[in-house]
């Protein structure tokens, strides 16, 4: 497509694709969807624009869990959110996450997302079309990566010359400095596969790094009554053990929001980890982690399998019921 914005360069050029899907009323064609992905190349929001804020009812996408949590007091405080994703195009689409129907772009959607689950959190806005370093608050920093970094299969990540906002962003996964929150990809693919011969080398440039989690979406939020299963065009954890045990999947309910895609599952683990940091406030990123990941449900999947839900079902209520964590 003309007009599109390359990030950075290997022997083919790498392109940036939101993981999200808009609701069948508002698909987008072509143009649009490349406008969308890959921003312009105008300047980088600024981290302090402001956020609306809402008010703090748990809505009906939301986990029950948000409630309880919010009602022990825990929302967020203390806990930075950047929202990397776009913030400058001029692609919009509609969508209601409970609080009216709003024609918003990709990432003022999944910006008022993570700030709905975390009330409380700081939440910053990084434009992802400008390729500068991503700067982290002082305290526990969360990121937000509802994109992918795609070009040609079959090189290997060290062949990739990123900009300096994804070597960034992989090495505060790399260090630990981070919690890095990135959504699987919609292409019904395990995280890291090909699809139309292409791969999202940001994915496997964060596989194995300690505070990675890749987030698949459901199609409802799960309960041991009423199992959820994956979403139809959800990526999900594949074959590598690796991926598995960073892998989380939430429910993304669009026929209550009219958003489809892992670009709204990312945000809600997203706001998970700042919640879970304003409870244990002497906490690391890999402990946060860890955290989430190890207390993650299988009981509430259709037929639960590593390889298509990795650690499970991320449960909020879990991670926050012990006293203190390591």
């Amino acid at each position: 497509m003309s007009g599109n914005f390359w990030k950075l360069g290997i022997a083919a050029a790498l392109t940036i694709l939101p993981a999200s899907i808009a609701s069948a009323q508002e698909a987008l064609d072509a143009d649009q969807a490349a406008a969308l992905c890959h921003g312009g190349g105008s300047i980088c929001v600024s981290a302090k624009i402001p956020v609306a804020r809402t008010t703090q009812a748990v809505q009906s996408w939301m986990s029950p869990d948000v409630g309880a949590a919010w009602a022990a007091g825990y929302k967020g405080k203390g806990v930075t959110i950047t929202i990397v994703d776009d913030f400058s195009s001029s692609s919009r689409f509609s969508g209601n996450f409970g609080i009216g129907t709003r024609y918003q772009r990709h990432g003022e959607w999944t910006r008022e997302e993570a700030s709905m689950i975390a009330p409380a959190a700081t939440i910053r806005s990084k434009d992802f079309s400008t390729g500068s370093a991503v700067p982290l608050a002082s305290g526990r920093n969360v990121l937000n990566l509802s994109y992918g970094m795609y070009a040609n299969a079959g090189y290997s990540v060290n062949q990739i010359g990123w900009a300096k906002e994804e070597q960034s962003i992989i090495s505060y996964a790399s260090k630990g400095s981070a919690i890095v929150s990135k959504a699987a990809g919609n292409d019904s693919v395990a995280v890291g596969g090909v699809t139309s011969g292409q791969q999202d080398y940001l994915d496997l440039a964060l596989i194995g790094k300690p505070t990675a989690i890749f987030v698949g979406a459901l199609s409802t939020n799960g309960t041991t009554s009423n199992k959820a299963q994956l979403a139809w065009y959800s990526n999900y954890a594949g074959s590598d053990p690796t991926v598995q045990s960073h892998f989380l999947v939430v429910g993304v309910e669009g026929d209550k929001t009219g958003l489809y895609g892992t670009s709204f599952a990312a945000p809600i683990i997203s706001g998970y980890a700042a919640i879970i940091g304003s409870k244990f406030t002497k906490a690391t990123p890999v402990q946060i982690t860890n955290d989430l990941l190890n207390t993650a449900r299988t009981d509430t999947l259709v037929n639960y399998d590593p390889s298509v839900y990795g650690k499970g079902e991320a449960s909020l209520s879990r991670a926050l019921a012990p006293v203190a964590i390591h």
